[in-house]
């Protein structure tokens, strides 16, 4: 199978259907030495995803901003308050008292960009659902697994 279009199959099952149309024309992808498969994906040397061995994907904050254009993306993110956006840029997870937005697509174990007017500020795996991050005050929602100072740091 062409790697590009496995890239695009697995964005689609992963955020939603015809998210995968904003994935860049110009991806350069490399490939594990012991196993031949697809191990991350780059944009003018920026890394935009890494392929985990589960079939997931590992978005960095940069390639989430890319894929917040589609609507559908935007179902799997939530958006946090002005008082803990300073933390979460940090890298500390997000609770659920300080979520003021949350889309309807959020499931426990999943992918989540975390917001804050309208721009990325950091990447996590999912604690809780939308249902549960909705009605709960207290508790980690997002585990932040990337952030905007974490990547900032490195250039």
């Amino acid at each position: 199978m062409n790697s590009v279009l496995k890239i695009k199959y697995t964005l689609d099952a992963l955020f939603g259907q015809g998210v995968s149309k904003y994935l860049p024309k110009d991806v350069i992808i490399n490939y594990s030495k012991k196993t031949g498969r697809i191990k991350h994906v780059y944009q003018n040397d920026i890394l935009l995803c890494t392929l985990r061995t589960d079939g997931g994907l590992a978005i960095t904050p940069f390639f989430a901003q890319i894929l917040l254009k589609s609507k559908k993306f935007k179902e799997n993110c939530l958006e946090v308050d002005d008082e803990s956006k300073a933390f979460v840029q940090e890298g500390s997870s997000v609770f659920c008292k300080h979520v003021t937005w949350c889309g309807k697509n959020i499931m426990i174990g999943g992918d989540v960009s975390v917001l804050h007017d309208g721009k990325v500020i950091a990447v996590g795996k999912a604690v809780l659902s939308t249902r549960m991050i909705k009605s709960f005050k207290k508790g980690v929602a997002v585990k932040i697994r990337d952030s905007l100072k974490s990547t900032n740091s490195g250039v």
